[in-house]
């Protein structure tokens, strides 16, 4: 089964796709005659995914019936990324894929229609009610794990197409899913009273939170934070003066201590605010590092979703005035202070 978002044309290089394309559906027509698909006997099936948010839900359901592998890794941007060579002989040789959908991956959408052809291809996104789903510019924001409580729906998405896949574990798989939703609505609870401790301003109705790019909409929406991004949803815009201009206008206004970068876009445009209220007569600093569009370093608890946004919601409470433990929810976190 297909599963493809388009909510928005796709620019793409046509050439390497066409290329990439045309690879893809002959490896995949050829383990069609094979038979590939069908789980295993001798082993775990194979399990690819597109980013490490994906693919750590993948890892908690499949447990140890799947071997799952993950194309994006930390600090690289999903939204610029192009499928290599490497990739195709990933997608090749899987049984099943997951990605997130709502154009995050929008270079490699070509890619993983063609493998959708011979084979089963998910989106995880596919269960969260359009409703709840902010749009911009005429697409939809596709950060939805910025929201512990919306991308815990990701995980049933997961969990039914295991099943599907292989119906022989299919409670296995359930009961995953079920342990695994329940440390997330723990991590949302624990955001909720984290964050309702960071103080507003006269000045402003919520906490500000300014970050490098627009990928922190969901976060703001379910820890009531209002929170603006330098650049768009996509770090492929540019974020223009104007924009630069009237965040800084808001930092000063609001006294607003601490702004944030991310693991995956440049510093330059925070700097660029830094300096710019600093000429206002207004001294704000980077209050940490959070992680947006890839998690941290493979084998580190903040390599994980959990650990991804324990550090992302005790970072932000703690750098705008809040009470959060040092190490976080779990204390497991590297604390730098």
């Amino acid at each position: 089964m297909t599963t493809i978002d388009a909510n928005k044309p796709l620019r793409t290089v046509i050439g390497a796709v066409v290329l990439l394309c045309a690879m893809v559906l002959g490896a995949c027509a050829e383990d069609a005659d094979n038979g590939a698909g069908a789980v295993s006997a001798q082993g775990p099936y194979r399990v690819v995914t597109t980013v490490g948010m994906v693919g750590d839900i993948a890892k908690q359901v499949a447990g140890d019936r799947a071997a799952v592998s993950v194309i994006i890794g930390p600090g690289v941007d999903p939204h610029l990324y192009t499928s290599t060579r490497d990739d195709v002989v990933q997608l090749r040789d899987a049984d099943i894929i997951f990605y997130t959908g709502l154009l995050l991956e929008g270079r490699m959408i070509d890619t993983l229609t063609a493998v959708g052809r011979t084979k089963p291809v998910y989106t995880v996104t596919d269960l969260i009610d359009k409703n709840y789903l902010i749009e911009a510019h005429g697409q939809f924001d596709p950060h939805v794990w910025m929201d512990v409580s919306a991308w815990s729906q990701a995980v049933e998405v997961v969990a039914r197409s295991l099943a599907e896949f292989d119906p022989d574990s299919a409670d296995y798989y359930q009961r995953n899913a079920a342990r695994y939703r329940r440390q997330l609505a723990e991590l949302h609870e624990y955001g909720l009273q984290r964050t309702a401790t960071i103080p507003s301003t006269r000045r402003h109705d919520k906490p500000l939170m300014v970050t490098s790019h627009d990928a922190f909409n969901y976060f703001g929406k379910a820890y009531g934070l209002d929170v603006r991004g330098v650049q768009g949803l996509s770090t492929e815009s540019e974020a223009g003066l104007r924009r630069v201009n009237d965040l800084i206008d808001l930092i000063v206004r609001t006294k607003t201590a601490a702004v944030f970068v991310e693991t995956t876009v440049s510093r330059q445009n925070i700097q660029a605010l830094i300096e710019g209220a600093h000429a206002r007569g207004h001294e704000v600093e980077v209050g940490g590092e959070l992680f947006s569009d890839a998690m941290g370093s493979d084998g580190t608890y903040e390599g994980t979703y959990i650990g991804m946004l324990d550090h992302n919601l005790t970072t932000a409470t703690r750098a705008l005035g809040g009470q959060a433990p040092a190490r976080g929810m779990q204390g497991k976190l590297v604390h730098h202070e």
